[in-house]
């Protein structure tokens, strides 16, 4: 029983050795659960309050400001502005407002001849969690804001526009975003999986003594997997359109621009892992670690806009982020080029950082 007893120690004491030769999995198993409980506990919102508005004021007026004013101190809608009524369609396409309330010409004047004139929301549905709230809580806001003009009697007739995604179905929202997570888990494992494999299997060691520069390896070793990753979206497209009746009503040049910097992107962050793995399992893991924000902070499962401010700013720096904004914009919003270069540029600064730090971490490896 001692001698049992004592093997299984050794190999205990063995056990702790090699985890703590191997940080990075070390790292890992503390850093996932981590990340996950901050998140799920600060940053994950699935009733989101607050979110951006703004007003097309066709008229004014005691009612019109009281309106305003209700909707402004309320928990769903955070007024943020004045606009002219030719810039409703673009501030809804291009994902710079949640709402618009429209308020039309000569409301006051309507108000007092009892006529209970319309009063608009105009809403960004493609997201539909995001807009449920606000909608539903829009009538019960105008009755309360109105109530000192009309007695029990309601002054106004206030009318939900869901835009993008009428009938609230999850598909419309979930189906395009799925095309940034699914791409960020395979584009970046399959890239840092092949170059480790390679140093596990020894074939890398050729691979060096050759002249081939950092670059060269870089775009030899991302390029089958550009068309690969090509194939799923198209596959993923053909079952938007034909399983889930998602709409392509947007520019296909944008759309293939903003697919291929984030092929891109993905592909080269999966050659940084792989420069700081030294197994496959270890580039598996840093995948994760990067797949978990990708899904809870992108806006993919849940409002962006519902987020504290510090679990924005880190979302702005995940490319999924900007991939998702500009894939849902195209499909279900009919933008184009201008319409979503506002998330096309971060791709290409993100882009070029991952870049420069993949070729300078294998540079190093050389020496």
């Amino acid at each position: 029983m001692m001698s049992s007893l004592s093997r299984v120690l050794a190999v205990l004491m063995k056990e702790f050795i090699q985890m703590r030769r191997d940080r990075i999995t070390f790292a890992m198993m503390i850093g996932i659960p981590l990340v996950q409980l901050l998140l799920f506990g600060y940053a994950i919102n699935s009733d989101p309050r607050n979110l951006p508005t703004l007003v097309e004021l066709g008229d004014d007026g005691p009612t019109v400001r009281a309106i305003i004013q209700a909707m402004d101190t309320s928990d769903y809608f955070d007024i943020q502005g004045m606009i002219a009524p030719d810039e409703a369609d673009d501030m809804l396409r291009t994902n710079r407002t949640a709402f618009i309330l429209v308020i039309p010409p000569n409301f006051e004047r309507d108000l007092l001849r009892g006529e209970r004139p319309e009063i608009l929301l105009d809403v960004d549905a493609s997201d539909p969690v995001a807009a449920g709230a606000g909608s539903g809580a829009f009538p019960q806001i105008i009755a309360n804001a109105t109530a000192q003009f009309g007695g029990s009697t309601p002054v106004a007739t206030p009318v939900i526009h869901r835009r993008y995604n009428p009938a609230g179905e999850t598909a419309m929202n979930i189906v395009p975003g799925l095309l940034g997570i699914i791409l960020t888990m395979t584009m970046a494992m399959m890239t840092s999986m092949a170059l480790t494999k390679e140093a596990e299997r020894g074939t890398l060691e050729t691979l060096l003594a050759t002249p081939t520069r950092p670059l060269e390896v870089m775009a030899g070793k991302i390029a089958p997997y550009v068309l690969v990753g090509a194939t799923q979206v198209a596959l993923m497209l053909l079952a938007a359109r034909y399983l889930f009746g998602v709409p392509f009503l947007g520019a296909p040049f944008a759309f293939i621009i903003a697919v291929a910097l984030f092929i891109l992107v993905n592909l080269s962050l999966g050659f940084l892992f792989s420069t700081l793995a030294r197994t496959q399992m270890q580039a598996m893991q840093m995948t994760f670690f990067v797949f978990l924000p990708s899904i809870l902070l992108s806006g993919f499962m849940f409002p962006f806009a519902g987020m504290p401010a510090w679990a924005q700013t880190i979302g702005e720096g995940v490319p999924t982020t900007h991939f998702i904004r500009a894939v849902r914009s195209i499909m279900l919003k009919g933008a184009d080029m201008a319409d979503v270069w506002p998330n096309l540029w971060p791709l290409m600064i993100i882009f070029a950082i991952i870049a420069t730090l993949a070729l300078t971490r294998y540079r190093r490896t050389l020496d």
